[in-house]
């Protein structure tokens, strides 16, 4: 019998709305996809060339629980060279990936019947990893209008006895917005709770930069890694930062759920981090070639956008004017105009009338599934806009 803590995860609509466009593309039908959040792009030479190095070496043992030593201290150097922030090595645990990562970290912080905040909308798994740490959810509803980020007074509502952490994602999946200084000092500010930042968009931000939250607490949990900013998603690398109490707890877990990361990858992370900044540089100038000219084209087509995303890959745009259930939608656009695109639903309730686009496609590509769109909408019938106002 299926437990009742599984029964309650929730499905990860886009990874159905790409299931069902590769079934059209199995009948001959050409799809762009703009529904995934994945890099199209190769991974940098240096990478690839590092890791067929440490296979020819035969780097291919366990390594320490928390990860090589020479990679931990890679990460750290980052930190503070982009953050000017002090992490040892000891607060450092690399995974196989950063969704293990988080897994742990609700693991190392939660007991049963404890509470985590998160924004509605926010990453659709989240909620799931909470669950299967045997946590619940609390919820924090936030405004299109004020680019989907906490109020503070909203947060201190919420805040209850059991409330272990706070969860933030900063570039936004999925609204590409980018937390400011101020805003993540205002989430800092609560003593009791954990912050636990997502922090895996960083590097992909087109205006100043991204901030880490190492630079308003300690009291936090960094979950970072290669999948998105190197083009690395397939290589499942990723990283988690966390207060230095935890080290041995942190290793405990891995050494039991994970034993340790790829030997031979966890080189290849070391190249990402001190190699690759040339290639960085260019995929992020292209992405934000295409960031512009998807913004353009979506205002044209009448979608709302609230605030202006500058950072990952995504347009999270209000469709409302188009339609009234973002999952019918999303479906139907995929059917009909043989486009992918993500349902605001996945992303919880305040998703609801939103659609999610991913830039991470080439320009050409993107010019003609936008183009698609167009011609559907164009087809469409237009229904009545529903007026949206922020709870005061």
């Amino acid at each position: 019998m299926i437990s009742k803590r599984a029964s309650r995860f929730t499905s990860f609509i886009v990874m159905d709305v790409m299931a069902r466009a590769e079934e059209l593309e199995r009948r001959g039908e050409d799809i762009i996809h703009m529904e995934v959040g994945e890099p199209d792009f190769p991974t940098p030479r240096v990478i690839t060339q590092a890791a067929r190095e440490a296979l020819s070496k035969h780097r291919t043992r366990y390594t320490h629980a928390l990860g090589l030593l020479e990679l931990r201290q890679a990460i750290c150097d980052h930190y503070r060279r982009e953050y000017g922030v002090s992490v040892t090595p000891d607060r450092v645990l690399v995974s196989t990936g950063t969704s293990p990562a988080l897994l742990f970290a609700m693991l190392a912080i939660l007991d049963p019947g404890d509470d985590v905040i998160v924004s509605n909308p926010r990453y659709p798994c989240y909620q799931n990893f909470i669950l299967a740490a045997g946590g619940k959810v609390r919820e924090v509803r936030t405004y299109p209008e004020e680019g989907f980020q906490y109020r503070p007074q909203d947060i201190k509502k919420k805040l209850a006895p059991k409330t272990k952490a706070i969860l933030i994602n900063s570039p936004s999946n999925p609204t590409g917005i980018v937390m400011t200084p101020e805003q993540l000092r205002s989430v800092a500010q609560f003593d009791k709770p954990y912050i636990i930042s997502d922090e895996i968009y960083h590097g992909l931000v087109y205006r100043d930069r991204a901030h880490s939250i190492l630079e308003f607490t300690d009291r936090a949990f960094v979950i970072n890694g290669f999948s998105k900013l190197y083009a690395m998603t397939g290589w499942r690398l990723g990283y988690c930062i966390f207060p230095k109490e935890f080290s041995a707890v942190m290793q405990r877990i891995h050494q039991n759920f994970m034993i340790s990361a790829s030997a031979f990858i966890q080189w290849a992370g070391i190249a990402a981090l001190t190699k690759a900044r040339k290639d960085v540089a260019k995929m992020v100038r292209i992405y934000d070639e295409r960031r512009r000219y998807m913004l353009a084209r979506l205002k044209e087509m009448g979608f709302v956008i609230h605030v202006e995303p500058t950072g990952a890959f995504y347009v999270f745009a209000d469709a409302r004017r188009f339609c009234r259930d973002s999952y019918r939608e999303a479906f139907r656009i995929t059917e009909e105009a043989k486009v992918g695109v993500t349902p605001g639903i996945d992303f919880g309730s305040g998703g609801e009338g939103f659609l999610r686009f991913s830039y991470a496609n080439s320009l050409d590509h993107l010019k003609e599934g936008l183009n698609r769109l167009e011609q559907y909408l164009r087809g469409r019938k237009e229904t009545a806009p529903r007026p949206f106002r922020a709870k005061k």
